[in-house]
């Protein structure tokens, strides 16, 4: 006997979108010239106009940003930042519900993620951050590290808020002030968070946000009164960051694309294994730059797996993104689902083997059902580049020592997991894999005290923990 899931919607009532927004500069929100729309990706529906961003206004939030750090947020001891980054933490925690609504119909990711994972993970760094504020003495940076100024931060569509957070949080706390840019289809939930500075108290100028495309990202990065760059998202536009600030004194961090490997050994628990590679893979649709995207099994349990696979991917359920029963959302954005279904198509042309669940997918929004190739190799497109989807890519292994091989034949090292019940096996192969962060029986958790970066083309530096300071400072004696 089947039993269906009664749809659990949740309601927006709870959201006010305004029908159109400004840039938030200097402690209140400025009228745009140009605006563009921004859409709910499952539905399609225009949920408001954002503003574009141009020269003049980041010129403004710059100049805003200065004074404040001038005259006001570089003058106030670390005691008193963090007061203001532990109000931030509570409002957010009291208005959680509302980020999680806003960033379910702006972004298409299931609303049991931005209640669950997003929201609560947002607020902890503030609060994590907030306590550092009065201990950088402490950071291993000196004594009496200083703060390099305006902080221009761009962030990505993926994790619109959370991203916010993870940048926001320790320039404040280090005593920094902020432009930030949020992605072009997901600006609502920044644009939310000016109203949290709002209510916080926050001094005016301290943080703000310009709405824009890739032209209003640009304006900040060539800024001069830019001292420091915060970058999350493709390879591509990180090279074009790091060849603009080449030659220039502006500190950066770049957080950028990835190939996940998720490496399965025989004696490996393979019901649970099956779990972290639905959570690795399927999470946030596959919007994830650090996503378990290459499953790599010993060939002695490959088909076994892959079996128990199948079976719990046909239970997830994909569908409107505010049910708190759907597992799989919308995919952000007809752009992105066009690049899926492209780098879908090659691993077809190349000769892999798809396989889908059934699914009943919307003929309104933007849809794509969870997906997984067989018969991959090295050579295959969707074994080298970033899909940013809901796509599995399934290469075999006969010896550790190949599967390490296979694992870091890639251009990225932004991440990888592996799964055995032998704790030597393990660490002998984290020694190994040149990743950033290797999760151990597990995949896709994330503290606010963990350092996360990369290595190679998924960029440099560290986001989180006590070495995600680092970036925000200069060295004290």
């Amino acid at each position: 006997m089947t039993f269906e899931y009664a749809p659990a919607p949740e309601s927006r009532a709870i959201v006010d979108i305004k029908p159109k927004y400004g840039h938030f500069i200097d402690g209140e929100f400025l009228p745009g010239k140009k605006h563009f729309a921004t859409i709910n990706p499952a539905t399609e529906e225009v949920l408001s106009q954002i503003s574009l961003g141009g020269l003049s206004d980041v010129d403004k939030a710059v100049a805003a940003a200065q004074k404040a750090y001038t005259k006001t947020w570089s003058k106030l001891s670390g005691k008193e930042r963090g007061k203001y980054l532990y109000r931030i933490a509570r409002i957010l925690q009291e208005r959680a519900r509302e980020f999680a609504v806003l960033e379910t119909l702006d972004n298409g990711k299931p609303i049991r993620e931005t209640r669950d994972i997003d929201i609560p993970l947002v607020a902890a760094h503030f609060f994590y951050h907030a306590g550092w504020a009065d201990k950088l003495d402490y950071a291993g940076l000196g004594k009496s590290p200083q703060p390099h100024g305006v902080a221009g931060q761009i962030i990505p569509w993926n994790f619109p808020l959370l991203m916010l957070a993870w940048k926001v949080a320790p320039a404040l706390a280090t005593g920094n002030t902020v432009v930030l840019k949020p992605a072009e289809t997901t600006s609502l939930t920044a644009l939310l968070f000016a109203e949290v500075c709002q209510q916080a108290e926050l001094p005016d100028g301290v943080v703000n946000i310009v709405t824009g495309d890739g032209s209003t990202g640009a304006a900040i990065v060539n800024h001069p009164g830019i001292h420091k760059i915060a970058f999350t998202g493709s390879t591509e536009v990180g090279k074009k960051i790091a060849r603009a600030i080449a030659g220039t004194n502006k500190k950066a961090t770049l957080e950028l694309g990835g190939k996940g490997a998720n490496i399965v050994f025989d004696d490996a628990p393979l019901d649970e294994t099956v779990e972290g590679i639905v959570n690795g893979i399927f999470f946030n649709q596959g919007h994830v730059c650090c996503a378990g995207s290459r499953l790599i099994l010993q060939e002695g349990i490959a088909d076994e797996l892959i079996e128990k696979l199948k079976v719990r991917m046909a239970k997830i359920r994909v569908g409107d993104p505010l049910d708190k029963n759907t597992d799989l959302g919308a995919i952000n954005s007809r752009e992105q689902l066009s690049k899926i279904q492209e780098l879908a198509s090659a691993g077809d042309a190349e000769g892999a083997e798809r396989w889908s669940p059934a699914c009943d997918l919307s003929a309104k929004g933007f849809w794509f059902a969870p997906t997984i190739f067989t018969g991959v190799t090295q050579a295959h497109r969707i074994a080298r580049e970033e899909i940013f989807g809901p796509v599995l890519s399934i290469l075999s292994f006969r010896t550790p020592q190949e599967a390490i091989e296979k694992a870091n034949n890639t251009p990225f090292g932004l991440s990888a997991g592996v799964w055995s019940e032998k704790g030597s096996r393990i660490l002998w192969a984290t020694q190994q894999l040149r990743a950033g962060v290797v999760w151990a029986n597990t995949f896709n958790k994330f503290d606010p005290a963990s350092p996360f970066g990369g290595y190679k083309e998924s960029g440099w530096g560290r986001e989180g923990g006590k070495h995600g300071l680092a970036s925000y400072l200069k060295e004290g004696k």
